[in-house]
């Protein structure tokens, strides 16, 4: 019998050289009604948050820390989104859902490094709204802008040392037999259950860098927002509480819309093969880089303003391209006569 195109053989043993993903569904006319539907959702993420990183770069009054966090993490949603979707979408028009070994490890590598960043970042958000409520009067002085990119550069190294010290051993496991995916992509538990050798010790690094990176960042942004909380309730005036807690709902929910999706995913491990793991999974990694950014800019007076005056400005620079384009169309016109 011929060996599977999906295995190497080397050295009197087979090496799993390619993964099979089954996708979300195996029925073909299905998948030709998701596509289109998957592409609208990766291209509005696209431009929603291109759109938000644009509009904070040109506007010099939302050059603060907030809205420094707020682009960057719009930054990490889509590179987060764009490790899977591309592949995902083109999977959709393919018979065989074939991914290199080294394909897959690329493509988990990406997505673990941007959603631990993304973990790293809304801590580091809940500790600025904190300094923002709590020392309102010394915000400035804390929140310098040098150590605002310090902060975002420690959460995007906090999620590459992370997903490196787990993705090489999982992926440096002896793989020899199955190799079907039961996935939209690769899932690192999935991968690791089809390794030949004892998984043990990768499946501990997994449970450890969960634990200390998503969890650790769970426990800051938790006690950022008890230490917020104490300080709301100081503040004698109603409308005061009122005003102080409004900065931080946009946060809260974008927090509990993350951490919700992924323990609900990651608590139950045993269930990866599921429908259900899979409908969370398009959740957090699809619909979530999408919503972020319509989270923070439809609550955020300060964002609308800035989208009103890009939309003007684009009204007005069409208009004096149409008046240019006019002009230029009569002056031809004139010469063509004249002639």
């Amino acid at each position: 019998m011929a060996p599977n195109k999906s295995m190497e053989v080397v050295e009197n043993h087979t090496s799993v050289a390619m993964f099979i993903l089954l996708g979300l569904s195996d029925e073909k006319e299905l998948q030709l009604i998701l596509f289109p539907v998957f592409l609208g959702i990766y291209l509005g993420t696209l431009i929603w948050n291109l759109c938000l990183i644009i509009v904070i770069k040109i506007n010099s009054n939302l050059h603060t820390p907030m809205y420094l966090f707020l682009s960057s993490l719009s930054f990490i949603d889509i590179c987060y989104s764009s490790s899977i979707s591309p592949r995902m979408l083109s999977d959709f028009l393919r018979d065989e859902k074939i991914i290199s070994f080294m394909a897959c490890a690329t493509q988990y590598f990406v997505g673990a490094w941007m959603g631990l960043a993304e973990c790293c970042l809304l801590a580091a958000m809940a500790y600025d709204r904190y300094v923002a409520i709590g020392n309102p009067l010394q915000y400035s002085a804390i929140m310098v802008p040098g150590r605002c990119w310090k902060m975002i550069a420690g959460a995007c190294a906090s999620g590459f040392l992370s997903s490196l010290v787990h993705v090489v051993p999982c992926f440096h496991l002896s793989y020899c037999g199955p190799n079907i995916i039961q996935h939209f992509l690769c899932d690192i538990t999935q991968v690791i259950s089809l390794s030949c050798s004892n998984p043990f010790m990768c499946q501990l690094i997994v449970f450890l860098v969960a634990i200390f990176v998503g969890l650790g960042s769970l426990f800051v942004i938790l006690l950022s927002y008890g230490f917020i909380a104490a300080s709301i309730l100081k503040i004698s005036s109603v409308k005061g509480s009122a005003k102080a807690f409004n900065t931080c709902v946009s946060h809260l929910a974008a927090v509990m819309l993350f951490y919700s999706t992924c323990l609900s995913v990651y608590m139950h491990p045993g269930s990866s093969h599921s429908m259900k793991h899979k409908v969370l999974s398009i959740f957090y990694v699809i619909f979530i880089p999408l919503l972020n950014p319509l989270i923070y800019s439809l609550r955020n007076k300060d964002i609308k303003k800035a989208l009103k005056r890009l939309i003007k400005r684009q009204h007005i620079y069409l208009s004096k391209i149409n008046i240019w384009a006019a002009i230029i169309t009569i002056r031809k016109m004139e010469a063509s006569i004249c002639k």
